[in-house]
């Protein structure tokens, strides 16, 4: 898309990136709020931590691979970040399906922190979509061809990070400041780590794919649980993947709840044995790749609560020529990406028409603790 770029941020860069003064899967698309509550280690004085952590980050440089083909940077003080979930299958992951020797983005999601960083919207982007993949080079001295009906999740797998980041830049139309990665394994321990994620639970979820049986009312899910939550797809709503995104939606602000109410500021061994797990289950770009960078980015986000994050589904409809793909809705789309681009609230225009936000998934799971309710 051609729409006006935005990408201003709070982060200082390297190369042709915004210039500011600070930094600011199924079931990863908790990722950015993450880092935001459990890496902000400021002020503990403690240098070895900032060794530890530095030892855990592999960072992957967006810049070098993409070059200078990219849209504007615009300097509005706001901040674009992709997450991605990785669905490799391989190693600790393998659990959950047969390796196939590749990796692809099963969740991806674009977060925009407004100017301010008090307010951010998140849209999330089906992986069934289909999309313009641009010709994109992956990092590696290997070019990819273009596609013009291809599944958006094919872009991580055939072009890795770079590849992904210069499709949802060419769909958008917006620079992305930052990249972030998350696994099936490292957001399990994470989870586990945190204590478990407090949801309420409005019909019951019996799912056997994902292993989750839950009847209606409040639980507190562990890693493993939390995990089949946001991968549950049959047994909740109209069973599409449409409908799995409004259910990671709901966890995600649950998540959120619980980052801010554990409690773990208070306890400096409780912090950094979250922050180890957070900086092993992540893959940021090469901006974010060290424990000093990642708490500036963190203290950027760290305001955040769930009641300030408004979330949506880039606006879609079913293909006519395949009821197993998404295309997406063009002027629609382009409303939303358009108001990101200007730093302005997504309208609800924009998205009442799309199947994305159908459905009744999003009410199935609600996150049931409100930030303090939960000590130590």
């Amino acid at each position: 898309m051609d729409d006006q770029s935005s990408s201003g941020s709070r982060i200082r860069s390297r190369g042709n990136r915004r210039k500011a003064s600070t930094k600011s899967r199924r079931a990863m698309t908790v990722a950015a709020w993450s880092v935001a509550g459990l890496v902000l280690i400021g002020g503990s004085g403690l240098g070895y931590v900032y060794f530890k952590l530095n030892g855990n980050i592999e960072g992957v440089d967006i810049n070098a691979a993409l070059g200078d083909d990219r849209p504007q940077n615009v300097d509005n003080g706001s901040m674009d970040i992709l997450v991605l979930g990785s669905d490799s299958r391989a190693g600790a992951n393998s659990q959950y399906g047969v390796d196939e020797g590749v990796a692809r983005s099963d969740t991806a999601m674009v977060v925009h922190v407004y100017e301010g960083h008090k307010t951010a919207s998140v849209v999330s982007i089906p992986r069934d979509t289909l999309v313009e993949r641009p010709e994109c080079a992956d990092g590696k001295g290997k070019t990819v061809s273009a596609e013009k009906r291809a599944m958006f999740n094919t872009a991580y797998e055939v072009g890795g990070p770079p590849c992904a980041v210069k499709t949802v830049e060419k769909m958008s139309g917006i620079r992305m400041d930052h990249y972030i990665e998350v696994d099936f394994s490292g957001f399990k321990k994470l989870i586990d780590k945190l204590g478990g994620v407090e949801i309420t639970t409005t019909k019951p979820i019996n799912d056997s794919k994902s292993h989750l049986d839950l009847p209606p009312g409040t639980h507190t899910l562990d890693g493993e649980q939390s995990l089949g939550l946001v991968r549950t797809r049959k047994s909740v709503g109209d069973g599409s993947d449409l409908g799995r995104i409004q259910l990671q939606q709901a966890f995600m602000k649950a998540f959120i709840n619980q980052v801010k109410s554990v409690g773990v500021f208070t306890n400096p061994k409780k912090l950094l044995d979250i922050a180890d797990t957070a900086t092993r289950a992540i893959r940021p770009d090469s901006e974010l790749d060290s424990a000093n960078e990642l708490m500036s980015f963190a203290r950027g986000l760290s305001g955040l609560g769930a009641e300030d994050v408004h979330m949506v589904t880039m606006p879609v409809r079913y293909d006519p020529a395949d009821p197993n793909r998404v295309v997406p809705l063009k002027a629609a789309s382009r409303q939303v990406w358009t108001a990101l681009a200007q730093d302005k609230p997504i309208p609800a225009s924009a998205v009442k028409d799309s199947a994305g936000d159908k459905g009744d998934a999003g009410e199935v799971v609600r996150a049931s603790r409100a930030p303090g309710h939960r000590g130590e």
